[in-house]
């Protein structure tokens, strides 16, 4: 499947804002699964760009403007080709041992409350006990646009039992964490199946690793494994390690972020260009 992204992030500032930096991770790399085929990043402001690879092997770019600007517009655009590989992970340059990802913090703390419910998970090998683990919170935890922020922690979206993909995410973290498997967050973008392309935010989902597989996909907010509608893009121990966008500006009074998602398809692409319609 070959995947079109275009993808809009605009901040407004209240007053020209002297200074700001942003760190963007929404450069994918290529893997077995996906391939690259093209990606660029571009401003409206004049702005400087430097790439490096952050300690999870995140292609990391900073960006940061040297004048005083009322407004940046970043754009990202790009083709990606994907292919199903039942959601396991292959060829990503690892540098850590998977047990880093047993390590706590802050958004997949496991409390009482998920520490139960992790223990009811039950036994198995640990492949079983990931996907059985995942249909458990796509059963329990429902998925509501605005129940929750970029700060709540699974504890929290779990105490309500809603939240969005980054919930159920970072819930299926917690929990894969307290029964002794290693578990990462993953942000990326979904090609949906039912024809929506225009979409609020990028999409995210777990990977646990498994003894024999390596890393594998686990979607808990739609009860799947990643297939090739998925393009990975970020990971790290939790939404913070993988957002595309954080930063910071230097004076600019109050700021205002919008975002504009496309994802879709390009043989659909293609054929809407011709007026052909389905």
């Amino acid at each position: 499947m070959r995947i079109r992204i275009d993808y809009e992030t605009r901040y407004s500032y209240s007053r020209p804002a002297r200074f700001i930096v942003q760190t963007l991770r929404v450069t994918p790399r290529s893997t077995e699964s996906q391939q690259v085929r093209e990606w660029r990043i571009e401003t409206d402001v004049d702005t400087k760009l430097r790439r490096a690879e952050d300690s999870f092997g995140n292609i990391v770019h900073t960006l940061y403007t040297e004048r005083p600007t009322e407004g940046l517009t970043v754009r990202v655009t790009g083709e990606v080709a994907t292919t199903e590989t039942g959601g396991v992970l292959r060829g990503v340059p690892e540098r850590l041992s998977p047990r880093v990802y047993l390590r706590d913090s802050p958004l997949t703390h496991a409390d009482d409350a998920l520490r139960a419910f992790a223990d009811r998970v039950g036994p198995g090998d640990d492949l079983t006990r990931l996907h059985r683990l995942m249909a458990m919170i796509h059963e329990e935890v429902a998925f509501m646009v605005g129940s929750t922020t970029a700060d709540h922690t699974a504890a929290d979206a779990f105490a309500q039992k809603k939240g969005v993909c980054q919930d159920h995410a970072q819930i299926f973290i917690a929990c894969a964490r307290r029964i002794g498997i290693p578990a990462r967050y993953v942000s990326g973008h979904l090609h949906r199946t039912d024809g929506l392309e225009d979409q609020d935010a990028a999409h995210a989902w777990a990977e646990g690793w498994v003894p024999d597989l390596g890393w594998v996909g686990f979607d808990a907010a739609n009860g799947i494994a990643p297939t090739e509608h998925y393009v990975r893009v970020a990971s790290g121990l939790d939404a913070l390690g993988a957002t595309p966008f954080r930063g910071t500006s230097y004076g600019g009074g109050m700021e205002t972020m919008t975002v504009a998602l496309r994802v879709r398809q390009m043989q659909q692409l293609q054929q809407q260009q011709q007026g052909i319609g389905w």
